[in-house]
């Protein structure tokens, strides 16, 4: 059976999908791959920061509706790319493979870690959610929007148009320039995105075939713990214009969740932990928000709609 695999061109992404393909090989030597690279928005628009976008989905709809129309079979995305509230009945998660590190990094020009950048150095990112991070743990240095992909973002920090830029640990682990990270941060001090290290590969829910035949390579501690980082953004209403950091942990069938919100000004940090077990990664998810909100959530996240408008 041949199968043709939606994704789009980055090294990175590339990368991703021909791990996912190699895995189903292990397990169906049968299958045959045609990889077909789709252009999505952010692959186009490669000047404004993620937060100025006005539309879900920046890295993915483009490649999903193929998938609707038939011209690919399954799609392979970087999980915390594809919204927590899709809307899209069509389209189903059917795997997500065991995850890598889901940690942010720092990589700098002269090795420097976040603590001991020179004052008023530039640290590139585009997401508000590390740019929001990284003015609480340091208010005196600048950030800049930085766009591109991870090859890009790098070329900009060794030219020094940026001191240094913070970027998903995952994807240097996945290329190859793991040797190139200043520092990585523990989740409690800088926390990922949702899903973050996590690869997602979809497919139409009609496509009952494909669905049982990527159940195996699903690693269901891996999807337990983005369901729970997931929920928690969804439960939020989370996104590029209110960040939410999310990081679940699944050990010995327990599940601890951490999560965790700022203000617009970068001086207030809100954040919670809950546990439970794998099967209760969704409720664990609602839980946390409701925590958040009862220790002042929705005044923040008001703080943010009134600067970015509703989402």
């Amino acid at each position: 059976m041949k199968l043709v695999v939606g994704t789009r061109g980055s090294r990175l992404s590339l990368i991703q999908t021909e791990q996912v393909l190699e895995s189903l090989r292990r397990a169906r030597p049968d299958l045959e791959f045609e990889v077909k690279v789709i252009k999505t928005m952010g692959d186009v628009e490669k000047h404004k920061p993620l937060y100025a976008m006005g539309r879900k989905g920046i890295f993915e709809k483009e490649i999903d509706l193929a998938l609707i129309k038939g011209e690919i079979d399954l799609a392979v995305h970087s999980l915390k790319d594809v919204p927590t509230l899709k809307g899209d009945e069509e389209i189903v998660i059917a795997a997500i493979p065991k995850r890598t590190s889901p940690f942010e990094a720092l990589v700098s020009k002269d090795g420097a870690s976040l603590e001991t950048l020179p004052k008023g150095a530039v640290v590139g990112t585009s997401s508000l959610r590390r740019m929001i991070q990284i003015k609480f743990l340091r208010p005196d240095l600048e950030v800049k929007p930085m766009r591109g992909n991870v090859d890009t973002r790098l070329r900009k920090v060794r030219r020094g148009d940026f001191h240094a830029a913070v970027l998903a640990y995952a994807g240097l682990e996945r290329l190859g320039l793991i040797d190139l990270v200043a520092e990585v941060f523990p989740p409690e001090t800088f926390a990922p995105a949702a899903g973050q290290g996590a690869i997602a590969v979809v497919v139409r829910r009609d496509r009952v075939d494909l669905i049982d035949l990527l159940k195996e390579i699903d690693h269901f501690p891996t999807r337990a713990e983005v369901v729970a980082e997931r929920s928690l953004v969804a439960a939020m209403d989370g996104g590029c214009h209110f960040p939410i950091g999310a990081y679940a942990r699944a050990e010995a069938g327990r599940l601890v969740l951490y999560g965790c919100i700022f203000s617009v000004d970068a001086r207030r940090k809100i954040e919670v932990r809950v546990e439970g077990t794998l099967g209760e990664a969704e409720a664990l998810g609602r839980r946390a928000a409701r925590m958040l909100i009862e220790k002042g959530a929705d005044e923040i996240k008001a703080q943010w709609r009134e600067r970015y408008g509703l989402w």
